[in-house]
């Protein structure tokens, strides 16, 4: 049994049967939340059928060398901005060969918040391999591991959103 939160196992097992269904490949390119999206899939059994690649771009550099996204998005909005997390997407689609992707960049504290983004403020992008589906910010509540759990179950959701409309 994992220390995951019910719910994102849940969610997670019903990804899983959606993406199953349709004969689609999920990905993730997460930065706050470091990994945390994938290893919710990949405590499915069976995920390695919808579920390849994972990327883990903490760093700037890791988002522009493994994503392709541009430095100058980065300079010009910050890594925790919709124009970055759009550009994470798409990179994750295009390398993993996936159907749909959520991509997250956020301050998951307890430093690093400014006013303009203080603590907690979590971009998301869920993307389908047609373009960007929708991107929103959340401004999530609670210490570093709370902000990070409600990520996770945000990027699911959402993921189950694309697919289920």
């Amino acid at each position: 049994m994992s220390d995951r939160p019910p719910n994102s196992e849940l969610l997670a097992e019903q990804l899983g049967q959606c993406l199953q269904a349709r004969g689609l490949k999920v990905t993730c390119a997460e930065s706050c939340t470091g990994g945390g999206v994938a290893s919710a899939i990949t405590d499915i059994a069976g995920s390695s059928a919808w579920f390849e690649y994972g990327f883990v771009t903490y760093a700037n550099r890791a988002k522009q060398q493994l994503l392709g996204v541009d430095e100058q998005l980065l300079m010009t909005h910050g890594a925790v901005s919709q124009p970055v997390v759009e550009a994470m997407a798409k990179g994750a689609i295009e390398v993993a060969s996936a159907d749909i992707a959520v991509a997250i960049s956020g301050i998951a504290g307890p430093d690093g918040g400014t006013p303009e983004k203080p603590v907690g403020t979590v971009w998301f992008c869920w993307a389908s391999i047609s373009g960007v589906r929708r991107s929103q910010v959340y401004y999530l509540s609670g210490v570093r591991t709370e902000v990070r759990s409600a990520a996770v179950e945000i990027a699911l959701k959402g993921l189950l959103d694309i697919l289920e409309n």
